[in-house]
């Protein structure tokens, strides 16, 4: 028995009025998501527990089973994993967005989008400026996605950094890094510094200046958020059995992946935007199963049109997803197989960011009898077999509802 969980990040949403008061998934063509969920059973799946932000980190851990109560340490340090950071176990590092700052507010938290091949000039200009070995150091990551590390700094998470996305149109002042205790406030004081000096450095960056010159939103300002330390979870063979591979083009995927112990899998072309190599991670997919038992396959891109709130284009990703990915999956897999799908968590079009509720999910197994659902979305999935699940994850769900006889 061969397993495949696909996550489109952020499908999940409520209902838009441009589109008749439907989601983008009730609009979307999609039938092979349809038919897992014809074919299947469907539900309901908590992936966010009370008391925690509504993160991919968080979900996704949740999504493959690591309870998120237990193994969740913050963001950073799982994204790092993938560009060999090491981190020791008093050292914090943070997700380092470039952001664009515009007369004092936040304007954009990735800086439209920036590609590699401007961010990285860019965070090696505040590298030399702001960079302490052994204090403060910074690393290059994808696009707009870069990493700041604190060394030896107890207090660090007990700094709040604001995500960029939840607050763009927010003053700057209002929402820099903040000591929750008086024993974090040096270290708070450390990454605002760092924060207001990248923006002189990088302002009037060459880079930058031909940016705006083209009519793109400079990276002119630096924004740490998500830190976290070195998590500990136990492998993904030591918790079921199986040998797993995981398919993404974000950094966190791969970094729950590696401490995981799973194969990451680098796909050329994955972007982790509409534009991502939809056909080459199916490809990839199917491959990995020759020689895996499971394989996670996640799409950042239905999140990211969340984001942006441009109900058109999530639209657009989720059946891309379908038909490119998906569907090409499905007609290459011989063997007997059990199939997932689902989103991680909402990431409604209305608010431009996550939100907490359960995500509707759907499997497919050789003797699982269907419920009854014939499509795939969120009001569809409350009718489902599973009902709503609360704890657990769809790995143990998909591998429980594989061994039916």
């Amino acid at each position: 028995m061969k397993y495949i969980v696909v996550v489109g990040d952020g499908m999940a949403d409520c209902p838009i009025p441009e589109l008749g008061n439907r989601t983008p998934l009730q609009v979307a063509s999609k039938p092979n998501m349809d038919s897992i969920a014809a074919k299947g059973r469907s539900g309901l799946l908590k992936t966010v527990p009370d008391g925690l932000s509504s993160g991919s980190d968080v979900a996704i851990l949740s999504v493959l089973g690591f309870n998120p109560e237990q193994f969740y340490t913050g963001r950073g340090a799982l994204e790092a994993a993938t560009r060999g950071i090491k981190l020791e176990d008093e050292d914090i590092a943070f997700r380092c967005n470039l952001i664009t700052e515009k007369d004092g507010v936040l304007a954009d938290y990735s800086a439209g989008h920036i590609t590699s091949s401007d961010s990285v000039p860019l965070l090696e200009a505040v590298k030399r400026a702001c960079e302490k070995p052994g204090v403060i150091e910074f690393y290059s990551g994808l696009d707009y996605r870069h990493f700041l590390i604190l060394r030896n700094a107890p207090y660090a998470l007990q700094v709040e950094c604001a995500p960029p996305h939840d607050f763009v149109g927010t003053e700057v002042a209002k929402v820099l890094p903040k000591a929750k205790l008086p024993a974090a406030e040096k270290t708070a004081a450390l990454l605002r510094e760092a924060i207001l000096k990248s923006k002189d450095i990088l302002e009037a960056h060459p880079v930058n200046v031909a940016r705006q010159r083209k009519g793109k939103n400079p990276g002119n300002m630096i924004w740490p958020w998500g830190g976290g330390k070195k998590p500990s979870l136990p492998s993904f063979r030591e918790k079921y059995g199986l040998k797993a591979a995981v398919i993404s083009a974000v950094d966190l995927v791969k970094g729950i992946g590696i401490y995981a112990g799973m194969k990451v899998i680098d796909v050329p072309g994955a972007t982790g935007r509409e534009d991502t190599n939809y056909e080459g991670k199916a490809d990839a997919a199917l491959k990995a199963l020759e020689e895996h038992d499971l394989v996670f396959v996640h799409v950042e891109a239905p999140d990211e049109a969340g984001h942006v709130g441009d109900y058109k284009l999530k639209v657009k990703t989720i059946e891309d997803l379908d038909r490119r990915l998906l569907g090409r999956i499905i007609s290459g897999l011989k063997e007997p197989y059990a199939i997932a799908v689902l989103p991680d968590h909402p990431t409604p079009i209305k608010i431009r960011t996550h939100t907490r509720e359960p995500v509707p999910f759907a499997i497919k197994a050789p003797s699982l009898e269907p419920d009854g659902v014939q499509r795939f979305d969120e009001d569809s999935a409350k009718k489902g077999g599973f009902g709503v699940v609360t704890q657990g994850g769809i790995v143990p769900l998909l591998l429980a509802a594989a061994s039916k006889p």
